[in-house]
């Protein structure tokens, strides 16, 4: 019996220990909150209230020194806008030429940083690393006096070499070049860098496979390079879109969006109708045009790339 009236005491003891919350139990619920503030009010304060700012802003147009409301003016505006479209137009060129000649390249120099072959290996993956570290507006610069029409060094070398100089910063056509050079140059050693990362994953078994198999060397970079950098190929492609997509520093500083405006992209559009037009209305329109077109150009990559996971 004592035994009984013990457990039931124990019993009841438990359950009112149940019952009864520790004190400061809601402190100590809030203190994690507490320690996140700070990064949740940066983060309304520069994300989300800017992004719903300029949405606003879109709406609006300044007339006579005073903000109105003009509603969907601004995207109508845009839709028969020239500058715009030789903008997209632009920007679309470099695009659908640069991105895949840089990516290209750099798998290529990939699976050479990864051959056994291949004296040095660590320095060649740091040169060709270095341009990622140069400042944009550094490299622009320099690129800008090396690609100058008249005592620029590459023309000097062409010369030297009893070729005619190229108006690389003059001519339209080849200021577009010059654009996409300089592109090439900067990023082809980092997005070499993500694929060789993605190669050393894959693994050697599956090349000796492919080997005993009989499969050459183009086939085994086929069925099985390929196949491996899969994950690596779709976010190099997607990011490089997006980077391209928004290009504001080269052309700035190489050509100003010139000559007639034939380096003219979205990205600097929006820079000249918001900081030098000051029509801030217009250029949040852009900018969200810009926003629609990179969420689109994304997914349809995405769909037609396939999954990662596959």
């Amino acid at each position: 019996m004592t035994i009984d009236r013990t457990f039931a005491m124990d019993k009841r003891f438990v359950v009112s220990r149940a019952v009864v919350k520790p004190k400061g139990q809601f402190f100590r619920r809030l203190t994690p909150y507490l320690f996140l503030s700070p990064v949740f009010i940066l983060f309304i304060a520069f994300k989300l209230y800017p992004y719903g700012y300029a949405f606003w802003l879109s709406f609006t147009s300044r007339r006579g020194g005073k903000v109105t409301f003009v509603g969907v003016d601004n995207y109508l505006r845009l839709l028969g806008d020239p500058l715009f479209r030789k903008a997209l137009s632009n920007t679309a060129t470099i695009l659908a030429i640069q991105v895949p000649i840089m990516l290209v390249l750099a798998i290529a120099l990939a699976v050479a940083f990864n051959s056994i072959l291949l004296k040095l290996r660590s320095l060649w993956r740091m040169t060709y690393f270095v341009p990622i570290v140069m400042g944009l507006v550094a490299y622009g610069i320099l690129l800008s006096m090396l690609l100058n029409n008249q005592y620029g060094l590459v023309n000097y070398a062409l010369n030297a070499a009893g070729l005619p100089r190229i108006p690389w910063l003059a001519d339209p056509f080849w200021a577009q070049i010059s654009i996409m050079l300089a592109l090439t140059w900067h990023y082809t050693g980092q997005k070499a860098i993500i694929y060789l990362a993605q190669l050393q994953t894959i693994p050697s078994d599956l090349y000796e496979a492919a080997a005993i198999d009989g499969a050459s060397g183009f086939q085994q970079f086929r069925h099985v390079t390929l196949p491996g950098l899969k994950p690596a190929i779709i976010l190099t492609t997607v990011l490089s879109s997006i980077g391209t997509l928004q290009l504001f520093d080269e052309p700035y500083v190489l050509t100003n969006g010139g000559p007639d405006n034939a380096t003219l992209t979205i990205g600097m559009y929006l820079y000249l109708n918001g900081f030098k037009y000051f029509d801030f209305g217009y250029a949040s329109t852009i900018g969200y045009a810009l926003t629609i077109i990179i969420g689109v150009v994304s997914f349809i990559q995405f769909r037609l790339l396939g999954d990662a996971r596959s």
